[in-house]
This record gives C-alpha cells, sequence and structure tokens, in this order.
C-alpha cells in the first residue's frame, strides 16, 4: 500500500514582495520568526530555518523515505536543495535593502549516505568572499554528531532590485 504525505503553502508572492521592504538580515530574521510564511520549498521537502546572523545561516531536516531515491537513500537533491539555501541565505543576510542575490553556480560534494536512520542533519552556510557585485559561500551538511555529509561552494551574482513601499 502506498504512503500519503500531505502539506500545504502560501503564496510565494507574498513573501518574494517582503523580500523587496528589507534588508536581507531582517528578512531572514523575520521568516525564522514565522512571522513571514515560509517558502514552498521548505514546505516541500520539510525544512526549516534554524539560526542567521550576519554572514551565516543553518537549515536542519529530520531526513524520512520521502526523500529517499530508487535505492533507499535521501536523494542528491536533497541535499543540494539543503546546501543550496544555507549557501545562498547566508549571503542574502549580509545584503543592505535593494540588493538582491541569485545563485551561479553550485558544487556538491557528496560524503556520506544518508537515510532515516541518520538522524536529523543541518546544512551550515557561510560567506567565505563578498564583493559589490559577487559573493563566494560554502555550505556543509553535518549529522548530529558533527560529521560531514557533504560539502557545497556556491557563487552568487548580486544585483540592486526596486524598493517596495508599505
Amino acid at each position: 500500500m502506498g504512503r500519503t504525505r500531505t502539506y500545504d503553502w502560501d503564496d510565494p508572492a507574498t513573501l518574494a514582495e517582503a523580500a523587496t521592504r528589507m534588508a536581507g538580515i531582517d528578512f531572514l530574521r523575520e521568516l525564522r520568526a514565522g512571522r513571514l510564511p515560509g517558502a514552498p520549498i521548505s514546505r516541500t521537502i520539510d525544512f526549516t530555518l534554524d539560526e542567521v546572523e550576519p554572514g551565516r545561516a543553518v537549515f536542519s531536516l529530520t531526513p524520512g523515505e520521502e526523500h529517499y531515491n530508487p535505492i533507499g537513500s535521501v536523494h542528491g537533491g536533497v541535499y543540494a536543495t539543503l546546501l543550496d539555501s544555507a549557501a545562498g541565505c547566508a549571503v542574502q543576510s549580509t545584503l543592505p535593502l535593494g540588493t538582491a542575490y541569485t545563485s551561479l553556480d553550485l558544487t556538491v560534494k557528496f560524503l556520506r549516505r544518508i537515510t532515516a536512520d541518520t538522524g536529523p542533519v543541518r546544512a551550515i552556510g557561510t560567506v567565505v568572499n563578498k564583493s559589490r557585485q559577487t559573493a563566494l559561500a560554502q555550505a556543509q551538511l553535518v549529522d548530529a554528531t558533527g560529521r560531514l555529509l557533504a560539502h557545497a561552494t556556491s557563487s552568487c551574482m548580486l544585483f540592486p532590485v526596486p524598493i517596495a513601499r508599505e
């Protein structure tokens, strides 16, 4: 018999618009505090933003079989999504009002297999370097004991955006 998982999400336009009204760190703090709705992808995969400070963002996930690939372990795309979120939000946490980012690339190294037995994992993103137009970030995916499961680097392009008024 098949298994079922049900979830919901909020209109992503609400979140995107909110991002244009505040500095990156303030936006992420509002998201973390639950005063802004979570991103649809976070509901789909079921991960959360646990910590944010300038230049650093931490996401967590408890892996389950709904994250599995056909060979019985967590799909690499789930690893990549967590690492991309951590690295990208680390960059976002450094951006002033009126500046946005987009990922230019993501390089992931898968080091260990993850299953439901692995327990909770954390993706810890940090900014390595930032200039006016680009930023370089890294992220580590670790288990509860701190064992490294995967590593990623991400280059991001920074660009101006119009500031929305309330």
